[in-house]
C-alpha cells in the first residue's frame, strides 16, 4: 500500500492518539540550529516534530503525501494560532518553491519508501532542494520483528468524544532479500454513534550502511557523519543511526 494511502481515514484519525513513540525534538532543534534556516520536515505527518519547532520560532516547512495527516496538522496549528507552510507532495518528487539550509526527516519516515528505486529518487529530490551549503539528516532504522507475544495483543486510547480506539499487530513477514518488513495491522474504533474497522499492510524497507552510501553517492550526496540518535558515535551494528548528507562537489 502506498504510505499515501495508509494514513488516511481511520488510520489518521487513530494515529496521534495511539501512537506508540512519540519524536524527541531535541535532536531536529539541534540539526537545525547547525545547519541553519530554512529547514524542511520530510514526512512530517500531524506534526511531530515540526509543531514543537515552529513554537521555538524555528523557519521549518512540512512535506507530506498524505491530505488527511496534513489537514490534521493544520488544525493543530490553527488552535495554538501557529503559523505553518505545509505542502502535500511525495518526497521522490518534490517541487517547492525555495531551497533549505537544513533537510530533515524524524523517525522511520525514510524506512516507508517501498524500495531502493523510490529511496534514489527522493535523495535526488534533496539534493536538489538543498541550499548552498546545506545539510541533510537522515535517520535510518533496522525494524526489529515484533514478538510472537505481542501479536494480536491490542494497544487502546478513549478518543476526544469518548470512542474506544485499538490498533494490533494481525501477522508480519520479513524478508531479508528484499529488505522489507510486512506488519499487517487491524485499527478499530467504537462508539455508540457508529463503529470502523479497517485492516492495513505497514512496510518498512530498511539499507545496509554500504547501500545507503552508494545511493546517497548516486543522488550526488555525500555522508558528512554517521551518528546514534542522539549524537554520539555509531557503532558499525547499530540498529537505528543518523546520516547527515552534503551535496558532492
Amino acid at each position: 500500500m502506498d504510505p499515501a494511502d495508509f494514513y488516511t481515514g481511520i488510520v489518521a484519525e487513530l494515529y496521534g492518539p495511539l501512537k506508540s513513540v512519540a519524536q524527541d525534538p531535541e535532536p531536529y532543534a539541534a540539526f537545525i540550529e547547525q545547519a541553519g534556516t530554512p529547514a524542511l520536515e520530510l514526512g512530517c505527518g500531524d506534526g511531530e516534530p515540526l509543531l514543537e519547532l515552529r513554537r521555538r520560532g524555528l523557519d521549518v516547512d512540512g512535506v507530506d503525501s498524505s491530505a488527511d495527516m496534513l489537514d490534521r496538522l493544520r488544525r493543530r496549528a490553527a488552535e495554538e494560532g501557529l503559523p505553518v507552510r505545509v505542502f502535500q507532495q511525495r518526497m521522490e518528487a518534490l517541487d517547492l518553491p525555495r531551497r533549505y539550509a537544513a533537510v530533515f526527516l524524524a523517525g522511520p519516515t525514510f524506512n516507508l519508501l517501498p524500495d531502493d528505486a523510490t529511496a534514489l529518487a527522493a535523495l535526488r529530490a534533496i539534493r536538489t532542494h538543498l541550499a548552498g551549503g546545506g545539510t541533510a539528516l537522515i535517520p535510518l532504522h533496522l525494524p526489529a520483528p515484533t514478538a510472537a507475544a505481542d501479536v494480536g495483543r491490542a494497544r487502546t486510547a478513549t478518543g476526544p468524544d469518548g470512542a474506544e480506539l485499538r490498533v494490533r499487530v494481525v501477522a508480519e513477514s520479513r524478508d531479508e532479500h528484499t529488505r522489507t518488513q510486512t506488519t499487517l495491522l487491524r485499527y478499530e474504533r467504537y462508539h455508540p454513534s457508529g463503529s470502523s474497522i479497517t485492516e492495513r499492510p505497514w512496510v518498512l524497507h530498511w539499507y545496509t550502511r554500504d547501500g545507503f552510501e552508494t545511493l546517497a553517492a548516486v543522488a550526488g550526496l555525500d555522508v558528512a557523519g554517521i551518528t546514534e540518535p542522539d549524537g554520539g558515535p555509531a557503532a558499525p551494528d547499530a540498529g537505528h543511526i543518523h546520516v547527515r548528507l552534503r551535496a558532492a562537489d
